[in-house]
């Protein structure tokens, strides 16, 4: 992946993150209970701050064109935003339309934790292993 893709990558995803928080704020707050609304926050918390992270790993590969294979930290971001603010957003969605909890979508969230761990050590290993 390229620089700029990752960099318009994370940029973009920045920007669904402040339009998802515009929406719980505005929109759901009628729809949910509080505490459902507190589950999509946090999911919007991490969705904002991995995409912050992804722009990082962009500036990095930018200032240190000789770090290699930073796609891999991007994926791992990526597939983390997906499962796990993914998941606390479908649970609020159930919520907000009155459907049925998904037990499956439960065991998604904490591996969309892992990814963001992941994803974080392996850009200290990256940063560590640069010369």
């Amino acid at each position: 992946m390229t620089v700029n893709k990752i960099l318009s990558l994370g940029f973009f995803l920045a920007a669904l993150a402040v339009i998802l928080g515009a929406l719980g704020a505005h929109t759901l707050k009628q729809m949910v209970s509080p505490q459902q609304l507190e589950v999509f926050k946090t999911g919007v918390q991490y969705h904002f701050y991995h995409a912050i992270g992804i722009v990082c790993v962009g500036f990095l590969a930018k200032l240190f064109p000789d770090l290699r294979r930073l796609d891999l930290i991007v994926y791992l971001f990526l597939a983390g935003i997906i499962c796990f603010s993914g998941s606390l957003y479908a649970f609020t969605i159930e919520e907000a339309m009155n459907i049925s909890k998904s037990t499956w979508i439960g065991i998604i969230t904490p591996l969309g934790g892992v990814f963001f761990i992941a994803g974080w050590i392996c850009l200290g290993i990256k940063t560590i292993k640069n010369k």
